[in-house]
């Protein structure tokens, strides 16, 4: 039994949890695990000199559970729950994948936390310009809400100080451009994976 662990991360509301359904939904013996489940209550978020809550670092995060997660999938993947139909309009690329299993890892903060980037057979990462995560962000509801600046003074800087250590750290990435349509997105990491399988098979 072999498994396939597929890293779905990137910029706040760039599409990482659609196109990780989206995914599940086409691929054969799949499991999704969110990187939001793993969040701490808000009693134990820490809070900056501005009233900040800072939910865009680790620290807020379980991230030692997260790992444990994954790793107790990769230990007995069969038993998870997963689906084990044939996806919807399998296609010849997915005959005899019946021993390989696949985990989506989705989340905001998957490359900057080393315990988890000995998993990995392929990472992506979704981006978008500033304005267009600004716009689609104010449009989310969050628990707790979004206070007003905290987009500018941490969501943002946040995501740019992880982004850049990742270019100066980290190879073997695919970037994906958040603003392409999720049909796009979705038909260039299909074919991404469905090589990874291929390959895996041989």
């Amino acid at each position: 039994m072999k498994v396939l662990i597929i890293g779905l991360g990137g910029v706040t509301n760039g599409g990482k949890t659609t196109l990780a359904e989206k995914l599940k939904k086409m691929l054969p013996n799949c499991d999704v695990i969110s990187q939001d489940d793993f969040f701490k209550p808000e009693s134990e978020v820490e809070t900056d000199e501005r009233g900040f809550k800072l939910y865009d670092v680790l620290d807020a995060l379980y991230m030692d559970e997260m790992v444990k997660s994954i790793r107790n999938w990769m230990k007995k993947p069969a038993s998870s729950g997963v689906v084990t139909e044939e996806p919807q309009n399998a296609c010849d690329n997915l005959k005899n994948t019946d021993d390989v299993y696949i985990l989506i890892v989705e989340g905001f903060l998957l490359y900057n936390y080393e315990p988890l980037n000995e998993l990995w057979n392929r990472r992506y990462f979704l981006t978008l310009p500033y304005e267009e995560c600004k716009r689609r962000r104010s449009t989310r509801v969050y628990q707790p809400a979004d206070t007003p600046g905290f987009f500018d003074g941490h969501v943002w800087p946040m995501y740019m100080k992880y982004k850049n250590e990742l270019e100066e750290n980290a190879s073997n990435i695919v970037y994906l451009d958040g603003t392409k349509s999720q049909e796009e997105l979705l038909s260039c990491v299909y074919s991404d994976i469905i090589q990874e399988l291929k390959k895996l098979r041989e």
